[in-house]
């Protein structure tokens, strides 16, 4: 009996604090498909030097580098953005926007790039683990009826903003591949790149913004990039299938790394499985199929198994590394780095784009206050508080995405288990036991206090479980293991983001006047 009142005394405090924490907090509230894009259809920004300049150049035009070239037109910018391959990109990630980025999608005003697309609608999670299930809800009580996630065809979704940012008449988007930023006394100048010809041009801005997606080739001039590479992702897409809780995601805790299935289209549900290690089983010779059916299939939900098996014989299986790189920049004048160029998580609480929109959100309003992006002075304090106002809200999204990729991956270790256990039945409770993580996981409410408090809840609901009702020895040294298991498992990940960032973030500079956008 001492053990129930020793455990409801401690979760009663950690909700208590996480009431009174999200009682005063402040929330974070907030047309037609083409194939291809005409490089050449926007301003030329010659001048009579033969250089050819603008106020910003972009290099990347994906979801970061799109959507940031419509924001910054949209503002009176010149912007020329160097785009490698302007053809609809096919990737299986970066389909699953977040309602925290769906929110930040409509304050740029490119909500309207989800339709046409057979975009579909997602109102939350279902987590699956050994034969038991639970419904996690996105909170979206006090939104707008539309509001909620979003998943797609990211290559759609890509050419849709593509469309809209070209449209503008100050956005000149090319097809290029840069090779080399220009540097002059320290500051970037511009950038050297071949265009889909063949020639050698240069451009030249105030301002360079790299957005060159995961492979970055020119991160290293603007970052020390400490990339890790913990699994890969197996791609399918299940045809004519019904999800088990229609317009969700679904997690299933498999044996040996999570799997996911979520539509991307009125009649297709992506699935990945996540393969620990750098490599995964060949696809050519076999081995991967084999896989797929043996140890994966077993695993999934009895009413994906035939369109899983049909998948895997269908043959189309596809192959992603995971990437996880914490924001280390290296402020130079005259250049910036965003989106997955920069800043990467586990893909798995689908984080990346909603981080992406954020930043670019700040990047405006901070840039709004600046109208001559000559002053170069001014322009290299604004975008050292840019990495700095970004951390509270990236780092939350990351530090989840990276903490619950561990806790949901099966481990040998009996603390880690209990540890993944409590996790499932911790989300499980209901009330602020889900809602709390999952404003966290979809971006409505990033808070890394919050996050904190949630995550030593739930180990300390695991030791709760293993103490009651009559505590042994065993069990206690479980549950201290447990709690030093969780703590292993995020602080890590904490000090890589940058704790004073997260938990002390500075002050909004003087010079930040930018009015808010609704």
């Amino acid at each position: 009996m001492d053990g129930h009142y020793l455990l409801g005394a401690v979760l009663a405090l950690l909700f208590t604090l996480l009431f009174f924490y999200n009682l005063f907090a402040k929330r974070n509230d907030a047309r037609s498909y083409s194939p291809e894009i005409d490089g050449n259809a926007s301003g030329d920004y010659r001048s009579d030097n033969g250089r050819i300049d603008a106020d910003v150049i972009i290099v990347g035009a994906g979801v970061a580098g799109a959507a940031l070239a419509h924001t910054l037109g949209k503002d009176g910018r010149r912007v020329h953005v160097i785009e490698r391959d302007l053809t609809e990109p096919d990737r299986i990630v970066g389909e699953l926007l977040q309602p925290g980025g769906y929110l930040k999608l409509i304050e740029l005003g490119l909500e309207d790039c989800l339709e046409g697309i057979e975009a579909q609608r997602i109102f939350g999670y279902a987590l699956f683990k050994d034969g038991k299930s639970t419904r996690l809800a996105y909170p979206l009580e006090k939104f707008h009826s539309d509001i909620s996630g979003r998943s797609f065809h990211n290559g759609r979704f890509i050419q849709k903003m593509r469309e809209k940012s070209n449209s503008l008449p100050n956005v000149r988007l090319e097809q290029g591949t840069v090779t080399t930023l220009l540097e002059e006394k320290g500051t970037i100048r511009g950038v050297q790149y071949k265009n889909k010809n063949g020639d050698e041009l240069t451009a030249y801005a105030p301002l360079t913004i790299v957005c060159d997606g995961c492979f970055s080739n020119l991160r290293r001039t603007l970052c020390t990039p400490k990339v890790e590479n913990p699994s890969c992702f197996v791609g399918l897409v299940l045809e004519n299938c019904n999800l088990p809780h229609s317009n969700h995601g679904h997690v299933i805790l498999a044996d040996p790394s999570p799997i996911l299935f979520y539509p991307i289209s009125n009649s297709e549900v992506r699935c990945l499985v996540d393969v620990p290690g750098q490599k995964v089983p060949s696809i050519s010779s076999g081995e991967m199929a084999t896989y797929l059916k043996n140890s994966v299939a077993p695993q999934i939900p009895p009413e994906l198994y035939d369109a899983f098996i049909a998948a895997i014989e269908k043959g189309n299986i596809r192959t992603m590394p995971n990437r996880i790189m914490p924001a280390n920049p290296q402020p130079t004048p005259g250049a910036l780095l965003m989106g997955d160029a920069f800043n990467m998580r586990h893909p798995l609480t689908g984080g990346g784009m909603t981080v992406a929109l954020s930043d670019i959100v700040l990047l405006r309003n901070l840039l709004r206050s600046l109208p001559d992006l000559n002053d170069s002075t001014t322009l290299c304090k604004y975008l050292e508080s840019f990495y700095t106002l970004r951390k509270p809200v990236a780092s939350t999204i990351n530090t989840l995405a990276g903490a619950l990729y561990k806790v949901f991956c099966a481990s040998p270790d009996e603390a880690r288990k209990e540890m993944r256990e409590a996790c499932f039945d911790y989300l499980s409770l209901g009330g602020i036991c889900s809602s709390g993580p999952v404003s966290l996981l979809s971006g409505l409410n990033p808070r890394p206090i919050s996050l904190f408090l949630h995550f030593f809840a739930v180990a300390i609901y695991g030791v709760g479980r293993l103490c009651l009702p009559y505590p042994s020895p065993k069990r206690i040294w479980l549950g201290v293991r447990l709690v030093l298991g969780a703590s292993g498992i995020i602080f890590p990940i904490i000090k890589a983001e940058g704790v004073r960032q997260m938990f002390f973030p500075a002050t909004v500079p003087a010079y930040y006047r930018a009015p808010h956008v609704h």
